[in-house]
């Protein structure tokens, strides 16, 4: 590969133009060598799909029908229409006063209540931003754990492992990415034939003398999930059991299995 190609890629610009933290001068350069590198397109690629696949695992929903609420709230205020008094002759001004009196005290009482109604629909609304910010916190926490997944997904130290299903389970496909330095774990269960109710998917980490139980697998929809990082594991084995605690598992139930790099070989 070329020195120019090399340089490129461990400059790191490739990584923050994926996920959009490039200048417009970045995105130029980085465009033009993914138009000009086979190479780098690759790499580019590889780089959208890890980004997609972190960011499944933390999908989110937006608020429903919160915006359409604050807009018929601010749509629905009241309108007092005020009318021209008529004129009325001097024998009347007593009676007129009086009249004028009850209106007053009425319009008073209806402006009062009306002002009530104003306050308790501002509260609403405040509640409801109040709401939204909430969820904006929540989805900037949730796209920093969608960064965090992608680094450890484009981790150079990060082994890709990818199970796949023997002739008891064609379908079965999950992948696995382990990382022996900072010793973490993550499964992305790709697809998963269905089983009766009476049985499960387990993941093992088989080492020497003795197998690890790493959970029960079920579908995922697309989302990572974390599992124990094993010490000195020399494979990664499903098998299909029983329902209930089983903390041994057999060979004779494996459906898939696949070893493991060993950091020190």
């Amino acid at each position: 590969m070329e020195k120019k190609i090399l340089d490129f890629l461990s400059s790191g610009l490739l990584d923050k133009y994926v996920i959009g933290a490039t200048t417009g001068l970045e995105s130029k350069q980085a465009e033009e060598y993914i138009n000009k590198y086979s190479d780098i397109e690759e790499e580019y690629n590889l780089l959208q799909e890890q980004l997609e696949l972190a960011a499944k695992s933390n999908a989110v929903k937006p608020p429903i029908n919160t915006l359409t609420s604050i807009l018929n709230k601010l749509d629905d205020k009241p309108v007092i229409a005020l009318h021209e008094p008529r004129k009325r002759s001097k024998s009347w001004y007593s009676a007129a006063a009086s009249i004028v009196a009850l209106v007053f005290a009425g319009s008073s009482f209806m402006l009062y209540n009306q002002n009530q109604e104003l306050v308790d629909e501002n509260n609403t609304i405040a509640a409801e931003i109040f709401d939204l910010r909430n969820d904006i916190n929540e989805n900037n926490s949730k796209l920093d754990n969608v960064l965090l997944q992608f680094n450890k997904l484009n981790n150079p130290e990060t082994e890709k492992y990818v199970l796949r299903g023997n002739d008891r389970a064609k379908d079965l496909k999950t992948v696995a990415y382990i990382n022996s330095i900072d010793k973490s774990s993550l499964i992305d269960v790709v697809s998963l034939p269905k089983l009766s109710d009476q049985q499960t998917y387990q993941m093992w980490a088989n080492l020497q003398d003795r197998r690890i139980n790493l959970g029960t697998l079920d579908a995922s929809n697309g989302k990572l999930k974390s599992v124990p990082y094993i010490e000195d594991a020399l494979s990664l084995s499903i098998t299909i059991e029983p329902k209930g605690i089983n903390k041994t598992g057999t060979s004779e139930n494996s459906v898939a299995e696949i070893p493991i790099k060993n950091k020190d070989n």
